[in-house]
């Protein structure tokens, strides 16, 4: 081969490129991007509209469906869902696969288009819309500001100074806050007071609404200037507004505001969220990492600033990690380096002590010049160092000696029959470069059909294929370059005088030969015994487990608590405190922070937010060891369900990869809500009575009392009241209702009107409300125009999928894998009678490894069909490419095997490991058939060329299996490759054997090879 020849023909240079080589992928590797899992995108968006006072259906037929249809005219789309609740509409389009981080900006830009035409559509009262399309922020640091005897106006300082100084750092993208309770202006109207003096609240309302408005004066010459005009007026602090002149009473009379209203200060009530440290009043402190860049120097660079900042920090005031991804990523990077030099020290062990020091060394330098070679260009294909980047460098270990392994075993063999070293580099690589490279190809598309997906699961697994396609590739071009130039510059020559030796004449290699010679010579017994082995390995596998992606290692956990829909957010924060003191005083839990009212950021890309709801609480749970993780969550679990009954807890794990709570999902559509509340009771009872299920809900939950105030359509219309009027009173009386604005620095408080706390805290005063009538020029009681107060019962949320009302059942598997669980309740629910008009699918976990695996499927076929194509080409032979391929479904015998002994489950991962180990027994096959031929062509019998090639492979294809097995045998321990490192390894030990005795036996058997 020219590339070879110019190699050995230019030592010096090609020495020094390799030296370039060398240093130039040591220094991209300290420079490269780290990450704890690989970015993927997420193609949702959400489309936020308000409809105040209104209810959830009304939302959802007079908002919700008018965005769905304005979404839908998008061709992108692949799915929208939404929810629909008292006076809000959230609608989640979400776009199809083939749309990735480069394209989705011009499609939001479109959907943002969409919603805005649908703006005119929408009743008098509802929006405008809010187009989010940034929601899948991933927050790797997430801190808690606390401090006793703290307020949250001076936490509040403090997280501002933070985000205005952390914002300022290389690669921070956002910083986000949570729980921070925002200040309102709380005037509380003295009503009697207000009905005496006549002062009607609207009065009151253009008072400070008009107060606080900045209004422009212009520009008039000053002097030489035309500068600018202003006028005082404003109220500077809160106290001023007590003396607002109330202006625009009957007979002139000047009132001021707090003649009749009480002026304080205080915190928006009731408060939307909720964070607590340790038990303590907290806000919590995200931060973004900007996209592609390094979060563990990001995460360095604030730790850095925050200790300098201490100073300005009041004493008392503490700052706690939650969770920060730049150790997390820090450690597991560090793990994972550890297991690739712990791969690596095998691989070069296992060479030395099988192919002699110096070809052992010889080896272990390529595989490091090839490692250090593909971090040169893995920046450059979007590749950082996370998860699953380092984890494809360890599988591609093995095979990343595969090339160097048959050049310099050729080399050996070649200089033991006594030719001059140059020559027999020349020669072993130009008998060996294409069928090599054919070989390394195919390996390559093994994993090209994940590489090709366009879906969340694809992306996430994509630098998989990348490193693979980097590292293999660049293996090959180190076999016919600098492998044989270092062959030729360290391996021995032949001694002068003496005898060429056979370097198969050994008594192992008689003994091989012979069992070889066996087994094709009773080839029909043979075939037999692999096809029974076969069909074994098949009925077996069956009873492997299976699931998606495994739980992770962090020592963090969560603990969902859903109490009774509708409950005060002060009850769900007293729920949680309770469960967080006794979950506190476990043996190995260091720190639990608290989340009320809704879901933490979204700091870590796998983990799913829950929405707002103030019956939600979420603990997370950090231990001192991963390896309680299992222990304390199923004690909590069981104290939880055991103390509070009303509530339903769920304990769980984060996951390695993308997924979501409810693993398993009951989706029932129809249209009558009360038909999908039979549906889902009955399939709720079906998950409780199993055992195994645990956290089962519904997603509409239940419905929540309403009282309703009758309005007295007549009298009301006599007084000028309107069905606004009195729904702005009851709010007032109660909530308060938002009048107008109050500014300060940089804050914009709300000014709330609204009862005095006695009056707010007792429903029956509802009775003693009065209103204020145009007609009547006074207050009248407020039962004067309505019939009365009824009590009624109504759905709180409404989900709609693709338009279609759907109430989703769901459920875990308290032990075992999903698809476990849902084998044992998936009869019972799909027997539960279904009227007509309705339908149930199943979600969850069996839908997210369908959707994964469908494009999976779709594109194997094509690359197999390539990787067929390719073995067709490289010997013109259907038959020989026939006898290589027969291997490849065999290998099951030897996965099933490994994958009940090592107790993995067959998931999406090991899926993925089983693709790639087909091309590595077609690479093994690819070397054996090429030898066959060198052996025919040099005028041996078809028998013995047979035999022969199968003893020449054996040292070179047993290698590489051995480097292989043994490279990966680090991933052993670690739950996210553990699966797929057991199903290379036993595969393709198995394989092996395929290769040298079954391969040799099909090819004798489909070209009626005569037994010698």
């Amino acid at each position: 081969m020219k590339l070879t020849e110019f190699c050995l023909e230019n030592r010096v240079t090609t020495l020094v490129l390799t030296g370039v080589v060398v240093a130039a992928g040591v220094g991209t590797y300290m420079t490269m991007g780290r990450l704890e899992d690989p970015e993927f995108t997420i193609k949702e968006a959400v489309i936020i509209t308000p409809y105040p006072g209104a209810t959830a259906e009304e939302v959802e037929l007079e908002v919700t469906d008018k965005i769905e249809i304005a979404v839908q005219r998008l061709g992108q789309l692949k799915e929208v869902k939404s929810l629909s609740m008292r006076g809000l509409s959230i609608v989640q389009p979400k776009m199809q696969d083939r749309f990735d981080k480069a394209t989705l900006p011009q499609v939001w830009d479109e959907l943002r288009r969409r919603v805005g035409e649908a703006q005119s559509e929408l009743p008098p009262g509802a929006g405008p819309s809010v187009v989010n399309d940034d929601f899948g922020d991933v927050f790797g640091i997430f801190l808690a500001v606390h401090g006793d005897g703290y307020s949250y106006r001076e936490l509040y300082d403090v997280a501002k100074l933070l985000r205005r100084e952390l914002l300022l750092i290389e690669g921070v993208a956002k910083i986000e806050f949570l729980g921070q309770q925002p200040e309102a202006v709380y005037i509380e109207l003295n009503r009697e007071r207000m009905a005496r003096l006549g002062v009607p609240p609207e009065a009151v309302f253009q008072e400070l609404q008009a107060r606080n408005v900045v209004a422009p004066a212009g520009r008039a010459p000053i002097g030489d200037d035309f500068g600018p005009l202003a006028v005082t007026g404003e109220a500077l602090d809160v106290t001023a507004l007590e003396h607002v002149l109330i202006r625009g009473l009957p007979g002139g009379a000047q009132i001021r505001l707090r003649d009749v209203a009480d002026v304080r200060r205080g915190y928006r009530e009731p408060a939307q969220t909720l964070v607590r440290f340790d038990g303590k009043p907290a806000i919590g402190l995200g931060i973004s990492t900007a996209e592609g860049g390094n979060v563990v120097r990001m995460g360095e660079a604030a730790e850095q600033r925050v200790r300098e900042l201490l100073p300005e920090i009041p004493i008392g005031i503490g700052l706690d990690i939650i969770a920060l991804q730049s150790t997390t990523v820090n450690e597991a990077i560090q793990g994972f380096l550890v297991s690739l030099l712990q791969a690596i020290g095998i691989v070069i062990v296992t060479l030395l002590l099988f192919m002699g020091l110096r070809s052992g060394l010889l080896i272990g330098f390529v595989l490091f010049l090839t490692i250090a070679g593909s971090f040169v260009f893995m920046p450059m294909m979007g590749v950082v160092l996370e998860r699953i980047s380092l984890g494809a460098l360890i599988i591609a270990l093995g095979m990343l000696v595969d090339n160097a392994i048959v050049i310099v075993d050729g080399l050996l063999v070649r200089i033991q029959q006594g030719q001059n070293r140059e020559h027999a580099a020349i020669e072993v690589v130009k008998q060996n470069a294409w069928p090599l490279l054919g070989a390394t190809v195919i390996a390559v598309l093994a994993f090209a059909a994940i590489g090709t997906s366009n879906d969340a699961t694809g992306e996430f697994t994509r630098s998989l294929f990348t490193v693979v396609f980097i590292s293999l590739m660049f293996s090959w071009v180190a076999a016919v370059t600098v492998t044989p130039l270092l062959g030729v510059m360290f391996l021995p020559g032949p001694k002068p005088g003496a005898e060429a030796k056979d370097p198969y004449g050994g008594r192992f290699y008689a003994t091989f030969r012979g069992f070889v010679g066996t087994a094709i010579r009773n080839r029909a017994i043979t075939m037999g015994i692999v096809a029974v082995t076969f069909a074994v390995a098949i009925v077996g596998f069956g009873r492997v487990s299976k699931s998606f992606f495994p739980p992770s290692t962090r020592p963090q956990f969560m603990v969902d608590l859903w109490l009774p829909e509708g409950s005060a957010i002060e009850e769900t924060d007293r729920q949680v405190e309770e469960v967080r003191q006794w979950i506190a005083d476990r043996e190995g839990v260091t720190h639990v922070a608290s989340i009320i009212g809704q879901g933490a950021l979204r700091f870590l890309l796998t983990y799913t937010p829950e929405k707002a709801n103030t019956s939600f609480g979420q603990l997370l749970v950090e231990v001192d060891d991963f390896k309680r993780v299992d222990a304390v969550s199923e004690e909590i679990q069981a104290y939880v369900e055991a103390t509070y009954p009303h509530t339903i807890p769920q304990a769980r794990r984060f996951i390695l990869g993308p997924g979501e709570p409810g693993k398993v999902q009951a989706k029932f559509f129809g249209d009558d809500p009360a038909v999908l509340h039979d549906l889902a009771a009955q399939a709720e009872s079906i998950l409780h009575a199993n055992p195994r299920s645990y956290g089962v809900r519904n997603d509409w939950r239940y419905p929540v009392r309403v009282v309703r105030a009758v309005l007295a359509d007549e009298q009301a219309n006599q007084n000028g009241i309107l069905r606004q009027d009195v729904a702005a009173v009851l709010q007032r009386a109660f909530e308060g209702q938002a009048v107008g604005v109050f500014r300060e620095d940089d804050e914009l408080l709300r000014i709330v009107a609204r009862a005095p706390d006695e009056q707010r805290r007792d429903i029956r005063s509802i009775e003693n409300l009065e209103i204020w009538s145009p007609a009547a020029g006074r207050a009248i009681p407020l039962r004067q125009v309505v019939a009365g107060f009824e009590t009624a019962f109504e759905h709180p949320i409404i989900w709609r999928m693709n338009r279609k009302r759907a109430m989703t059942v769901l459920g875990d598997p308290r032990y075992g894998e999903a698809p476990e669980l849902l084998a044992e309740v998936r009869p019972a629910i799909e027997a539960i009678p279904i009227p007509t008009g309705y339908a149930l699918e199943w979600w969850g976990e069996y839908k997210s490894s369908a959707d994964a695996q469908g494009p999976l499927k779709r594109s194997t076929p094509i690359f197999m069909g390539v990787m067929f194509l390719i073995t067709l080409a490289l010997f013109n032979s259907a038959r020989k490419a026939l006898a290589i391929w027969i291997n490849v479904p065999l290998a099951l015998i030897g996965v099933t095997l490994g994958l009940l002994l090592a107790r993995q489950p067959f998931g999406f991962m090991a899926l993925l490991g089983f693709l790639s180990l087909s091309g590595m027994i077609i690479k093994n096959g690819i070397v054996l058939v090429d030898e066959i031929n060198a052996r025919l062509a040099d005028g041996l019998t078809a028998f013995d060329a047979v035999l022969d090639s199968t003893v020449r492979r054996l040292r070179p294809v047993a290698m590489a299996a051995a480097t292989t097995i043994l490279g990966v045998a680090p991933l052993f321990p670690d739950p996210f490759f553990a699966a797929m490192g057991v199903t290379i390894a036993a595969g393709l030990a198995f394989a092996t054997v395929l290769t040298m005795v079954v391969l040799p036996t099909s090819y004798a058997l489909l070209f009626r090879v005569k037994a010698g």
